[in-house]
């Protein structure tokens, strides 16, 4: 008896199909996720450089209120800072230049949290001009729960850098050189 009980065990055993459970590091390096991940953060930045291009006055504005960018270099960054958002993000989007586009991004969304909480800890309550340039009509303790959402947002979205990154770098290290 005992040793039909065995056999029966064995049988079962060897029937039923074990699924593979993927680890955390392996769900983060999935390309599943990776694509996923560039196309979302890639959207965000190109959507966020779109009203920027269209009023670059407006834009110049509130890096003027942000107070950190000295008077002369206020307007160059209004021209330029757009652009590069853009062509990052569409960069990230088409798949090409992915390491450098997400280096760039991530450098840009580092020095937004600096910039937004600096002007947080000083309690210069401003519109952060990340995805629409027209100012709102909107308390002071309104605009600076916003930052700190912000802020928040750029850290969520420096974590998708962060694995856009340690993707690509873990493909690439053992790849043969071309």
């Amino acid at each position: 008896m005992a040793g039909l009980a065995k056999t029966r065990r064995q049988e079962r055993d060897r029937a039923r199909i074990v699924t593979p459970i993927l680890t955390l590091k392996e769900a983060l390096a999935s390309p599943w996720l990776t694509v996923r991940v560039q196309i979302a953060l890639g959207l965000f930045f190109v959507v966020a450089a779109l009203p920027k291009l269209v009023d670059p006055p407006s834009f110049a504005h509130m890096i003027y209120n942000y107070r950190i960018v000295p008077g002369t270099f206020v307007n160059v960054l209004a021209l330029v800072m757009p652009w590069f958002e853009l062509l990052a993000g569409l960069a990230l989007i088409l798949g090409i230049w992915t390491r450098t586009s997400a280096a760039l991004v991530g450098a840009l969304l580092l020095v937004f949290i600096v910039a937004i909480s600096l002007n947080l800890a000083r309690t210069n309550a401003i519109d952060c001009g990340c995805f629409d340039v027209s100012a709102a009509n909107k308390t002071a303790q309104e605009r600076l729960a916003d930052m700190r959402l912000v802020v928040l947002r750029d850290v969520g979205m420096l974590f998708m850098v962060a694995q856009i990154l340690w993707t690509k770098g873990r493909t690439t290290v053992g790849a043969p050189a071309a």
